[in-house]
């Protein structure tokens, strides 16, 4: 098989990759916050929940929760699965995996701001969430920006993990084309691929980093 082809076969598994990207990024990095704010709770029954939630989500393999999400509806309440719930379970699995790492990188970037700006919003009379919002805020998200870049590479290539389901994203199908021509040439290609698709999003956390230059910590 021609390298032209196995450019061409890979770039339809390349369209589900940048999927499972962008829609594990949209859900998880909000559903982050909520995790860290149950966690960083006064009422201990959160804080013990989001707690155990964000270790076992941190302590077991990625791969692990995937196959479990998309096999649960059938063996926990006797649900068919269907090949369209492949993409779903990788979403949801991804989604609530990413989340836990981004819950504690929000929580080390809200313990980093000083107490002094909490006590400084009180005198000038901002409410609880209203110091939240413009005082920290603001500088967590500048100070864990490079964290989140960390994150977000790695997400780049642990969609490779959805193969788990058979889902039919590029690495799989770099897989596929590899046994079936007994060559190591579309895993090269793929490997390319992916340090290419890393090296965009790695210019465009850049930018996103320099954008919030003007906010110095």
């Amino acid at each position: 098989m021609s390298l032209d082809v196995i450019f061409l076969k890979l770039m339809s598994g390349m369209g589900v990759t940048v999927s499972i990207f962008l829609l594990t990024l949209l859900f998880s990095i909000p559903l982050g916050l909520p995790i860290t704010l149950a966690r960083m709770s006064k009422n201990k029954t959160l804080s013990v929940i989001s707690g155990i939630y964000i270790s076992v989500m941190r302590g077991t393999p990625l791969m692990l929760q995937i196959i479990v999400i998309y096999f649960l509806p059938y063996y926990g309440f006797g649900l068919n699965v269907t090949a369209e719930y492949r993409f779903v379970a990788v979403i949801i699995a991804f989604s609530l995996n990413y989340a836990a790492y981004f819950a504690e990188i929000y929580r080390s970037g809200i313990q980093s701001i000083p107490k002094g700006q909490y006590e400084a919003a009180q005198i000038l009379g901002y409410s609880p969430s209203q110091t939240f919002i413009r005082i920290v805020m603001p500088q967590m998200f500048k100070r864990v920006l490079p964290a989140m870049t960390n994150e977000i590479i790695t997400l780049v290539k642990d969609t490779s993990l959805s193969f788990a389901i058979a889902t039919a994203e590029m690495f799989t199908m770099a897989k596929q084309i590899a046994a079936k021509e007994a060559s190591l040439m579309p895993l090269m290609v793929a490997g390319v691929f992916y340090y290419i698709f890393n090296f965009i999003v790695a210019i465009v956390c850049k930018k996103v980093e320099k954008k919030y230059d003007y906010y110095k910590i």
